[in-house]
């Protein structure tokens, strides 16, 4: 998110010393393309309907890449609209034994798979087994996918021994997530392997492009009699496997042999993809390495899956940064050419070629003139899915690498309660990054890595060695009793080694709670070094949903925040500063909730309670005033420029 610099009558105001209440509208509430496009979304295909009226409707894999856009959406912009649409979209599919009607497991077909990594979100935010059970179906059809000789998928029952570029995103990024969340470490080398087969026997080495199909066995009509390929390099084929590099690599574990492997042809093919992009207008064309020839056209959906490969590969470290600057040229091409806005407000995008196959008779023979002949339509589901991932992620473009290189660490010793998953396994959750429950820290997370910074969690009792890695920890909610029968105490031991790494240059975030719900006393022993301390008392007691008793008006002139919010904080204690400790944030009776310390090389950022969980950040049961979300972005940037100019 792009914070801009405060207008020169706020600036004004804030020199005199005045506080400036502006109106209601904040910055997060700024209608972005992302938004603007979901919102048409939701209006033109009401849960996910976009079939022409009298067809039949199925479970299938353009809804997945429309979903995937809103998913994205929701995830930027924290609008419980767009969660609330791709619910209904899917629930419409999924019965409550986890059957999902129309989906033929039969088929084989690895389009069916695409929709199951909406599944596994609304399992992750809902924990309704049913999705975990209709994912299930979907991760069982892997298992038993027909492969051709070397190990690869075929792309469906009906074409046997053929992959296409397309089937990389149908299938990995979902059977990726799968092995992540339930722990099938196994899965990572058959993931590596259909990367790789297709890469070996699909790129082309004089331009790196990649052809869309390979039949290992050489028998269908486009196949080449040596290599098997089909004789065309089709844009939004190249599309699908970069998109599925990007959004496959974030689930492989550290050190698995296969992720580095996955990183080298990612990049081998972002230097491919921006060698054919056009100069002029920064897009591709239908057909890459033929611009210019006669028929040949600029691809709006291709346009969109290259540009969110190319910013996100960056925004994770993926990729050199240099590619910043095609992912830009990509997006302004984007919207000066495919994109028109209506009297309404709502946007189309123009210029998607519709279907393009590789099987089914005589004309999908793979050659040039079946892909610029194919029909080229106006909101495609597929184009508008990719142009929701493009547009959120060039939204996240202007703060995306400020924090590239460094690495966020979550505590998970202080805080180390436990669940049992749907698959009867023991995980940890509360204030964690993969709990996307209420309970959970995923929004926070994100908001992190939209700023370039890596995510880890430590699991033991810190020490300066194991926070080495880390410019930033967090402490959030340390366990009591009534959380956790075995709770993992704070020691002057464990207090001395941390301090000794903020000492060190560390920024710590220290986020308690009330007393009912979270250690204080102990916590303290760290607190209090810092001239930091959390008093053991209860306020912004919330009763039920009365969530003006948890409402916090902030001053635009307020550090850390440079625009107005509304602030919910529900049952919180309060602070007691000394030794040179600096007030950040009082509420409307004078508690003391956020504060600040230097300490050494490095600073201590402390608030009364953990307001940065789900429940109270993705907009799914806030009242759309408070935006948390958009405050804890600014606090997120803030953070990270704090640390920027500590001394090294």
């Amino acid at each position: 998110m792009n914070i801009p610099k405060r207008t020169s009558l706020t600036a004004l105001a804030a020199a005199l010393g005045l506080l400036v209440f502006l109106p209601a509208m904040t910055h997060a509430q700024q209608k972005s393309w992302s938004q603007r496009m979901a919102d048409t979304t939701m209006q033109r295909w009401p849960e996910g309907h976009f079939a022409p009226a009298g067809a039949s409707w199925h479970w299938n894999y353009e809804l997945g890449t429309l979903l995937e856009g809103m998913d994205a959406v929701w995830y930027s912009s924290a609008n419980g609209e767009y969660f609330r649409y791709l619910k209904q979209s899917v629930d419409q599919f999924v019965g409550p034994d986890g059957s999902i009607a129309t989906y033929d497991a039969s088929e084989d077909s690895l389009d069916n798979v695409l929709t199951g990594r909406q599944l596994l979100l609304l399992y992750g935010v809902t924990q309704d087994k049913r999705y975990y059970r209709a994912a299930t179906l979907l991760r069982q059809q892997l298992a038993q996918q027909p492969k051709n000789a070397s190990g690869g998928f075929w792309h469906k029952k009906i074409y046997p021994n053929q992959m296409w570029l397309d089937g990389l995103y149908m299938a990995e990024p979902f059977y990726a997530q799968y092995a992540a969340e339930f722990r099938e470490p196994q899965d990572f080398a058959e993931i590596t392997r259909q990367f790789v087969l297709m890469e070996q026997h699909a790129r082309d080495t004089r331009t790196g492009l990649m052809y869309h199909g390979w039949d290992e066995t050489k028998q269908q009509a486009w196949a080449n009699g040596e290599t098997g390929d089909s004789p065309s390099f089709w844009a939004r084929g190249m599309g699908w496997y970069m998109m599925a590099l990007v959004d496959t690599l974030p689930f492989y574990p550290e050190h698995d042999p296969g992720r580095a492997e996955l990183l080298a042809i990612l990049r081998r093919t972002a230097t491919a993809v921006v060698r054919y992009q056009d100069s002029e207008s920064g897009l591709w064309y239908q057909v890459l390495d033929k611009p210019g020839a006669k028929g040949n056209y600029f691809e709006s959906s291709a346009a969109c899956m290259f540009t969110y490969a190319l910013a996100k590969g960056v925004r994770l470290g993926y990729l050199p940064r240099e590619y910043e600057q095609n992912a830009e040229r990509g997006w302004r091409g984007i919207q000066t050419h495919f994109v028109e806005t209506q009297g309404d407000g709502s946007v189309t995008l123009t210029g998607t070629v519709k279907a393009i196959g590789l099987g089914g008779g005589e004309h999908h023979d793979g050659s040039y003139s079946y892909y610029v002949s194919s029909p080229v339509v106006s909101n495609d589901p597929k184009g508008v899915g990719a142009f929701l991932l493009a547009a959120s992620e060039m939204e996240m473009a202007p703060t995306a690498t400020s924090g590239l290189g460094e690495t966020v660490m979550l505590d998970a010793w202080y805080n180390s309660q436990t669940r049992t998953n749907a698959a009867g396994q023991t995980e940890l959750f509360h204030y964690k990054w993969g709990d996307f429950a209420n309970s959970g820290f995923s929004l926070f997370g994100h908001i992190w890595r939209s700023n370039g910074v890596a995510t880890e969690t430590l699991a033991s009792a810190p020490t300066v060695a194991k926070l080495k890695g880390a410019q930033f920890y967090i402490i959030a909610s340390p366990d009591n009793p009534a959380k956790n029968a075995n709770p993992h105490y704070m020691t002057a031991k464990d207090a001395d080694q941390i301090a000794e790494w903020v000492r060190n240059g560390g920024v710590l975030l220290m986020m308690e709670n009330d007393p009912a719900n979270a250690d204080i006393e102990h916590m303290d022993l760290l607190a209090d070094r810092f001239g930091l301390h959390f008093n053991n008392v209860l306020v912004h007691h919330v009763i039920d949903d009365q969530f003006d008793m948890g409402r916090i008006d902030l001053p635009v002139v307020s550090t850390p925040f440079t625009h107005p919010h509304v602030l919910y904080m529900k049952d919180t204690c309060s602070l007691t500063l000394s030794a040179g400790a600096a007030p950040l944030l009082k509420d409307k009776s004078g508690d003391l909730l956020m504060a600040t310390a230097k300490y050494g090389k490095g600073m201590v950022f402390a608030v009364t309670d953990p307001w940065l969980y789900n429940e109270y950040t993705d907009g799914r049961k806030l009242p759309t005033e408070y935006d948390n979300f958009a405050a804890g972005n600014e606090l997120v940037q803030w953070l990270i420029d704090q640390r920027a100019h500590l001394p090294h």
